[in-house]
């Protein structure tokens, strides 16, 4: 079981993420005032601490959010859940593993910074099938 230790948003597609601490995440679109909501396989980006960590061990100042995710979280190794994989978002939320990583088609500032981004190979999506509020500290957990 896993946390979740930042829920974020953006105004428009291509800008970091704020963290605002909570949210609604809603069927059939994702995190409710997010740019990056719609009915598609994508509604919900997720990146671990853990993969932001790896940037930090780098010498970059980035943190949750820097990666345009939705949802940073800990104590889940996010990237090895197989597509497919249901998880407990909060008390109520439920999403289901529909993409791991993504190509970029183009380089943002951190691969320029630091030559390599986690987001790419470490972040994953789901699409909500059921939706709730989150917020930091609730739980995340893989379920059956």
């Amino acid at each position: 079981m896993g946390k979740i230790v930042a829920v974020c948003t953006s105004e428009r597609k291509g800008m970091r993420k704020k963290n605002v601490g909570e949210g609604i995440l809603k069927v059939n679109f994702g995190l409710e005032g997010d740019a990056h909501g719609g009915d598609w396989h994508r509604m919900v980006s997720l990146l671990a601490m853990e993969s932001i960590k790896t940037m930090q061990d780098k010498g970059l100042n980035v943190g949750p959010g820097d990666f345009a995710e939705n949802l940073t979280t800990e104590g889940l190794e996010l990237h090895t859940l197989p597509i497919g994989t249901k998880l407990k978002i909060g008390a109520k939320s439920i999403g289901e593993v529909t993409q791991i990583g993504k190509e970029c088609h183009t380089k943002c500032a951190i691969f320029y910074q630091a030559g390599d981004c986690v987001m790419p190979k470490e972040g994953i999506f789901i699409r909500l099938l059921e939706g709730g509020a989150v917020r930091v500290g609730d739980t995340i957990e893989v379920i059956e």
